[in-house]
């Protein structure tokens, strides 16, 4: 945990929602823009200092909500609840003397629950954030509900994907595709990670769309399905871009607002003869062996130099992290992950793929194993209960001749909304996966 200027002239709480590296020479490298719920930018430098010291500044103050805060070739953009804009130093101070509206098509009303989330770009430029839908009210205007795509030159605002209910944060991938989590609420029966394909829609009948059917075979489906106890609140995804994070490089990252922690998200490309046609991923998610953070998670930037993974957060609104805020390093030790890496559906169970090899008596027992499964009903109220919840016996587990895959044959698998695993299994030298 990194110290943040918690007592500080102004009395501002250090509720931060977005950060950047400010660049790429020696200095802009040791240093972070970072945003608070609560309308500040700072900047923060001397993170790779031999003294540890950090330096805070607020630069810019009065923004509406900032939730989102990426670096463009030196320039600050910020996703505001009104607009994105761009902070400019035009005196050499550091402090910000011009705020410019890059743009400003965002659509607002007075309801509390329409955030707007993230801040990130795609290859060609366009800038891509979320702005939630309101809650438990049928939307007003066409944003509601969301993934936005804003052109490079700020001229035009377009919808990607709608259906969204809050949707915090989102991840651009090379191939057009994103990844945008959502929260549990009316039409959202738990928390779901969403592949994004653009014109897809994504379960909020409140959000503003043109679906009139509410089964759930009109939504795309969740990538997953996150129940409250193993996540009350996702954050933002991001892939590991650090090659000191082996064997986790490309990997896709689930930050927690809920619980304070990360996530690795494990997909699989569902076969053909099961996706209806339609190309799409499925998975689940195991907690990173990191602790707890103190507060919710928000957002997290691999830095270019040094590898790290920078993150930061708030406490606002429902979680189980209730420090205000803080901003987090986090550093991959030379210790084995000892845990899952790989996850597959087979014919009759699942295929796990461990970072370490195991214990081969412990791994082929399957008492050593333990699969359940449940449902969920997706309806106008809000959440779901767990439905016809169900205990699987196992029926063997095989392990693969590098100790590192287990096949696990479960008795009476079938598609289901939702399933954990859990097992009693040491790696290979005997400790604790």
């Amino acid at each position: 945990m990194l110290p943040t200027p918690a007592v500080n002239p102004w009395n501002a709480q250090i509720r931060l929602g977005g950060i950047d590296f400010l660049g790429t020479d020696d200095r802009q490298k040791e240093s972070a823009a970072l945003c608070t719920w609560d309308g500040d930018v700072w900047t923060v430098g001397g993170l790779a200092s031999a003294d540890g010291v950090l330096k805070w500044r607020r630069i810019a103050t009065g923004l509406y909500q900032p939730l989102g805060l990426k670096v463009i070739d030196g320039v600050m953009y910020v996703t505001c609840r009104d607009r994105i804009v761009t902070l400019h130093d035009t005196d050499g101070d550091g402090l910000t003397d011009r705020y410019d509206t890059f743009n400003t098509d965002q659509q607002v009303t007075e309801h509390f629950h329409e955030f707007a989330m993230g801040l990130e770009t795609d290859a060609a430029g366009n800038l891509y954030y979320a702005k939630s839908a309101r809650h438990a009210m049928p939307a007003v205007v066409p944003h509601h509900g969301t993934l936005l795509k804003v052109t490079r030159d700020g001229s035009t605002t377009e919808i990607v994907a709608n259906g969204f209910r809050a949707a915090n944060g989102v991840c651009v991938e090379p191939d057009g595709t994103f990844y945008v989590t959502d929260q549990e609420g009316h039409w959202n029966p738990k928390n779901r990670i969403n592949h994004v394909r653009p014109g897809g829609f994504y379960g909020n009948m409140f959000g503003y769309h043109d679906v009139t059917d509410d089964s759930d075979t009109a939504m795309e489906p969740p990538v997953a399905w996150i129940t409250n106890e193993f996540d009350r609140s996702p954050a933002e995804l991001l892939r590991v871009t650090s090659k000191s994070w082996t064997p986790l490089v490309g990997a896709l990252l689930e930050l927690s607002y809920g619980q304070g922690r990360m996530h690795l998200v494990l997909t699989q490309t569902v076969p053909p003869a099961q996706a209806a046609g339609m190309p799409r991923l499925q998975g689940g998610l195991i907690a990173l062996p990191v602790p707890d953070l103190p507060t919710g998670i928000m957002r997290g930037r691999f830095h270019p130099t040094d590898g790290h993974l920078y993150t930061c957060g708030l406490f606002a609104w429902a979680g189980n992290r209730t420090e205000p805020g803080g901003l987090f390093r986090v550093r991959r030790t030379t210790l084995p992950l000892r845990m899952p890496v790989e996850l597959a559906t087979t014919a009759d169970g699942l295929r796990l793929t461990f970072s370490e090899p195991l214990d081969r008596t412990r791994a082929t027992d399957p008492q050593a194993w333990h699969y359940k499964s449940w449902g969920l009903k997706r309806t106008a109220n809000y959440g779901s209960n767990h439905i016809d919840t169900q205990e699987h016996r196992l029926k063997a587990a095989d392990l693969s001749s590098d100790g590192r895959t287990v096949t696990l044959h479960i008795e009476g698998i079938a598609p289901t909304w939702c399933y954990e695993v859990r097992w009693n299994v040491s790696d290979a030298d005997g400790a604790p996966l």
